[in-house]
């Protein structure tokens, strides 16, 4: 079976940059620093019109944990709709319990929303109670992939249940592999785990074309990035992981 990747991209130009590189899909985030974000409609519209390859949105309304009130429920409905608008192939979310259980309800809701494109359950997987319980219910929602680090910081380290999780979906669901997934590493996942889809970012960091920097502001808040440099997907590095996988 041939192997693809994913790559996470975070604008319009990274997803161009994707496209380049071989990469069979992209997900769309904005906030990477702070986990992914849903991001806004015109780079949605945008992205669309400028690559040939699949592109999915994260469905994600802010940073931090996945137990979502009932207003930023609604807004993720409306986000599903306004990505299918802008005519995404796929959406990625995930809503947990407070106690570290997959919330059937609202998952089931949103999936009743993504009808007509695909789904992927992101990285609130990694931070649930069961794993395997959580797959079963995954599966039976009807969700065509899961998005894991394997319960760890990165897949690398997580191999070992993400190889157990592939092996127990036997074909029910995608298990892919993400976070830290590299062109260094992911000959190796493959051969561990089994996967065959790949979710990476690729991305370099292009300096600031400003020649003038006011020092002393800042426009973040706890999360501090260096403002004068972005962060980019490059087909470069795309590419090499692609031909890891041959």
């Amino acid at each position: 079976m041939s192997k693809i990747i994913e790559v996470c991209a975070n604008s319009a130009e990274s997803s161009i940059e994707a496209e380049k590189g071989g990469a069979y899909r992209v997900e769309l985030c904005a906030a990477i620093p702070e986990g992914g974000t849903t991001p806004s409609y015109g780079e949605m519209v945008v992205t669309r019109k400028s690559i040939g390859i699949k592109m999915n949105v994260i469905i994600r309304p802010r940073a931090g944990d996945f137990l979502y009130s009932d207003i930023e429920f609604e807004a993720m409905k409306e986000d599903i709709l306004t990505a299918k608008k802008a005519g995404a192939d796929g959406v990625v979310f995930g809503c947990l319990t407070a106690d570290g259980e997959i919330d059937i309800e609202k998952n089931r809701e949103l999936m009743e929303c993504a009808k007509g494109v695909s789904t992927t359950f992101h990285r609130a997987f990694d931070v649930c109670k069961d794993p395997f319980k959580a797959l079963e219910e995954l599966i039976s929602l009807g969700f065509d992939r899961i998005l894991t680090s394997g319960q760890k910081a990165n897949a690398v380290m997580g191999s070992d249940l993400i190889a157990e999780l592939v092996k127990k979906a036997d074909g029910r669901i995608i298990i892919m592999p993400g976070c830290g997934v590299n062109e260094n590493n992911i000959k190796d996942l493959a051969k561990k785990t089994g996967a065959v889809e790949f979710h990476m970012s690729a991305r370099e960091n292009i300096p600031s074309g400003m020649t003038y920097r006011k020092d002393g502001v800042s426009m973040g808040g706890e999360v501090k990035i260096d403002e004068f440099q972005r962060p980019v997907t490059t087909s470069r590095r795309v590419a090499a992981s692609l031909r890891e996988l041959e």
